[in-house]
C-alpha cells in the first residue's frame, strides 16, 4: 500500500499530469469565481478533453478544477453577496457584512485558509478510509450494489426542493433514461424510436451539458449580472489576519471538516447542504453569538472548511461503491467509464495507485489553489464580475464541441438542445436536476443487479438478505425524515426562498404541463414495455411503475397550487403572463431559438464558420457590443477550433452542404481545413 501511495505522488508530480493540474486549477478559479457556472459545468465542459489522455493526467486535470471551485466561489459571495456556487450561500451570512465593513481581505484570507485545510482534511479522510472500504466492499454482492443505487437516489431526491415526490419522479426518469437503448440482458433494442442513433443508449456527454450547462448559460445571459460596486480601496485588514484566525479557530476547523467529509459520503446531499450544517454548528457551538450574521468571522471559517472537505468524502462512495455522492461525483464517474476504470474492489487493488494519484491531486490542488487566490484576489475578482454577454459566447462553443465530440453525430446538438430545454423547464418550474443525472448514471449499474440478482437467487428472495434490508430501510427512513422535515417547515410558516436551491423554484403554470409530459413518458414506457421478452422489460417496469406514482402525485399537488395561483391573479391568462414573466419565457426562447439557428447553419456551412458567426450575432444581439470586439472574439474562437479541436485534436468534423461545393475547388494555397 506504501508504494501505491508514493507512487501516486510520483505520478502526479511528473509530467504532464502536473500541468494538466494547473490547467484545472486555474478553469476551476474561474468557474467557481463567475456566478451562474460551477464546478458541474466545468466538469461536462472539461471530460470530453479526457478520451484520448491517460487516467492520472486526466483525473488530474478534472479533479484539480473541481477541488477548487469551492474556494474561488467565495469572492463573489464576500464582496457582492453573490454566491459563485451554492456551496458558498452560507458564507454570504458573515462574509458580505465582513466586507461592508471593510474586511474584505480578511475575510476572503480565512475563506483561503480554511478552505485549504478542509481539502487536505478531505483528501486524508480518503487516504485512511480507502484500505478500511475494502474488506466491506468485498462482503457486497449485487444485491447490495442494487439497494445502495436506491439509496442513493433516495437521499438526493429527498433533498430536491420543497418536494419529495418530483424528486423521486426526476430520479426514475433518469433510471428510465438509461434504458434507452440495447438492453443489458440481450440485444433488443428499447425506446430508440426507430433511429440507429438511440441504440447504443444516450449519449452521456451531450444529455448532461444540456440538462446542466444550457440553462445556466441562458440565465446567464438572461439576468445579464454585472461589475462589482465593492471598491478596492474598502479593505481594510490584512489577508494574513484572516489566515490568524483560521488557526486560531482550528477546533471549529476540525469540527467542520468531519461534518463535510460525513455529508460527502452520503450520496447525493452535497456541499449547499453540509455549508448550512457546518455553518449551524459554529453559531450554536460559540459562546457570543452576537456578531452572527453581523461580520463574525467564525461564519466564513466553519462553512468554508466544511465545504472543502466534502469533495474527499464524497469521492469515498464514488471510488470504492460506484455510487456518487453528488451531481458532481455522478458527471466523474462518466470519466471513469471513458477511462475504462470501474468503481469498486479494482480501484483498491490493481489500481490502487491511480486512487492515491486522486488524493494527492485534491490535497495538492488544495494548498496550490489556497496560495494562488491569497496572490491573485483582487485580480480574479474583477474577472469574476465580467458582464454575462462575454461569457457565454466563449462557453458554447465548449458546450457544442463537448457534445459533439461524443459520438460525432448530428444526433449530439439535437439532443443537446433538447435537454437545454428540459433542463431549463425543470428549473424554472422547481423539478430538481441532479437525480436525473444520478438517476441515468447509477441505471446501467442497478439494472446489471438486479438481473444478475433475480437468476442468482432464482426471484426476488434476495430483498430479504439482512444487508440488503438495512439499506432499503436507510432509504425509507431518509425519506420519511426528508418529508417530515418538509411538513413540519410548512405548519410552522416557513417558505423556502424561490432559487435558494436547486428544486425550490415556485411556477406551477410550467410544472403543471411538464408533469402531465412525464407522466405520458412513464406510461408510455409502461405500454411499451410489454413487447419485449420479460428479462428486458423487468428494469423498465421496476422504474416506470414507481416513476408514474410520483410523477402522478407531483401532479396533483400542480394542479391545487396552478388554481390557487389562477383564482389569485384572477384568471388563466393573467396566470400564465406572470408565470412566463417569472420564468423569463420571451428572452429563453429567443437563447433556444439561436442555438437552433447556430445548428441549422452548421449543416450548411459548417462548425467552424458557424461558431464564430453565432458569437458576432449574439454579441452584436443580445450584449450590444460593437462590430469590432465581436469581431475580435470571433477570431478567437475560430483560431481555438481550428487550432486546438483540428490541428490537435483532430477532431473528425460534419461533411455540411458548403464540404460538398467545395471539396477540391479550393486553389491548392489555401489549406483546406482553415474553411472545412
Amino acid at each position: 500500500m506504501f508504494d501505491a501511495f508514493f507512487s501516486g505522488l510520483i505520478q502526479v508530480l511528473m509530467w504532464p499530469a502536473i500541468g494538466y493540474m494547473f490547467i484545472g486549477i486555474l478553469l476551476g478559479i474561474w468557474l467557481g469565481a463567475v456566478p451562474g457556472i460551477g464546478g458541474l459545468t466545468g466538469l461536462a465542459i472539461l471530460i470530453p478533453f479526457t478520451f484520448d489522455m491517460d487516467p492520472v493526467p486526466a483525473f488530474a486535470m478534472l479533479l484539480g478544477m473541481i477541488a477548487v471551485t469551492n474556494t474561488s466561489d467565495s469572492v463573489t459571495a464576500i464582496l457582492l453577496g453573490v454566491p459563485g456556487s451554492s456551496a458558498a450561500q452560507a458564507t454570504i451570512m458573515d462574509g458580505h457584512p465582513l466586507a461592508k465593513k471593510g474586511e474584505a481581505n480578511r475575510a476572503m484570507g480565512a475563506a483561503f485558509a480554511a478552505s485549504a485545510f478542509g481539502g487536505v482534511f478531505g483528501a486524508i479522510a480518503l487516504a485512511i478510509t480507502m484500505p478500511v472500504a475494502l474488506p466491506i466492499i468485498l462482503a457486497i454482492g449485487q444485491p447490495e450494489t442494487f439497494a445502495f443505487g436506491i439509496l442513493g437516489l433516495s437521499l438526493v431526491a429527498s433533498l430536491a426542493g420543497s418536494s419529495i415526490y418530483k424528486g423521486l419522479a426526476a430520479g426514475a426518469f433518469g433510471l428510465l433514461l438509461s434504458a434507452v437503448g440495447y438492453a443489458e440482458a440481450s440485444a433488443i433494442p428499447r425506446y430508440n424510436f426507430g433511429t440507429d442513433y438511440l441504440l447504443d443508449n444516450l449519449p452521456f456527454l451531450p444529455l448532461i451539458l444540456g440538462l446542466f450547462a444550457i440553462p445556466e448559460l441562458m440565465e446567464l445571459a438572461t439576468s445579464n449580472t454585472s461589475i462589482s460596486r465593492v471598491q478596492e480601496d474598502q479593505s481594510k485588514s490584512s489577508m494574513w489576519q484572516g489566515v490568524k484566525d483560521t488557526w486560531t479557530h482550528i477546533g471549529l476547523n476540525i469540527r467542520c471538516c468531519i461534518i463535510g467529509v460525513y455529508i460527502g459520503i452520503l450520496p447525493g446531499l452535497g456541499g449547499s447542504v453540509a455549508d448550512w450544517l457546518a455553518y449551524g454548528h459554529a453559531k450554536q457551538t460559540a459562546k457570543d453569538k452576537s456578531m452572527f450574521g453581523k461580520g463574525d468571522i467564525r461564519g466564513v471559517i466553519g462553512p468554508e472548511s466544511c465545504n472543502n472537505a466534502v469533495l474527499g468524502g464524497s469521492l469515498i462512495p464514488t471510488v470504492a461503491f460506484g455510487i456518487p455522492g453528488g451531481a458532481g461525483m455522478a458527471i466523474l464517474l462518466g470519466a471513469f467509464l471513458i477511462q475504462g476504470l470501474r468503481p469498486g474492489p479494482e480501484m483498491l487493488t490493481t489500481k490502487l495507485d491511480i486512487t492515491f494519484s486522486m488524493v494527492w491531486t485534491v490535497a495538492i490542488a488544495n494548498i496550490i489553489v489556497a496560495l494562488m487566490m491569497m496572490a491573485w484576489a483582487r485580480q480574479v475578482a474583477k474577472l469574476a464580475f465580467t458582464p454575462g454577454y462575454y461569457i457565454v459566447p466563449g462557453v458554447i462553443l465548449f458546450v457544442f464541441m463537448g457534445a459533439w465530440l461524443s459520438t460525432t453525430s448530428v444526433g449530439d446538438w439535437v439532443l443537446c438542445i433538447a435537454f437545454g430545454v428540459i433542463g431549463y423547464t425543470m428549473k424554472r418550474a422547481g423539478w430538481a436536476r441532479p437525480p436525473v443525472v444520478l438517476g441515468y448514471v447509477l441505471g446501467e449499474i442497478m439494472e446489471n443487479a438486479y438481473v444478475i440478482s433475480i437468476r442468482a437467487y432464482d426471484g426476488y428472495s434476495w430483498l430479504l438478505r439482512p444487508v440488503t434490508l438495512l439499506i432499503f430501510a436507510g432509504a425509507v427512513l431518509t425519506v420519511v425524515l426528508s418529508a417530515r422535515g418538509i411538513l413540519k417547515m410548512k405548519k410552522a410558516g416557513e417558505v423556502m426562498e424561490e432559487g435558494a436551491e436547486e428544486g425550490s423554484m415556485r411556477n406551477s403554470v410550467l410544472s403543471f404541463p411538464f408533469a402531465i409530459l412525464l407522466s405520458i413518458t412513464f406510461l408510455y414506457a409502461i405500454a411499451g414495455s410489454f413487447e419485449w421478452t420479460k428479462s428486458v422489460r423487468m428494469f423498465p417496469l421496476t422504474i416506470a411503475i414507481p416513476g408514474a406514482i410520483f410523477t402522478l402525485i407531483a401532479l396533483f399537488y400542480d394542479w391545487k397550487s396552478l388554481r390557487r395561483d389562477v383564482a389569485f391573479a384572477g384568471g388563466l391568462k393573467p396566470a400564465a403572463r406572470a408565470a412566463s414573466e417569472k420564468a423569463e419565457l420571451t428572452p429563453s426562447l429567443w437563447f433556444f431559438a439561436m442555438l437552433i439557428a447556430m445548428l441549422l447553419v452548421m449543416l450548411l456551412v459548417g462548425i467552424k464558420i458557424a461558431i464564430p458567426l453565432y458569437v458576432v450575432v449574439f454579441l452584436m444581439s443580445w450584449g450590444k457590443v460593437g462590430w469590432r470586439p465581436a469581431l475580435i472574439y470571433a477570431g478567437v474562437c475560430y483560431a481555438f477550433l481550428v487550432g486546438f479541436y483540428d490541428q490537435v485534436l483532430h477532431t473528425s468534423w460534419h461533411p455540411s452542404l458548403l464540404y460538398d461545393l467545395l471539396d477540391g475547388a479550393l486553389p491548392d494555397w489555401l489549406p483546406e481545413w482553415l474553411i472545412l
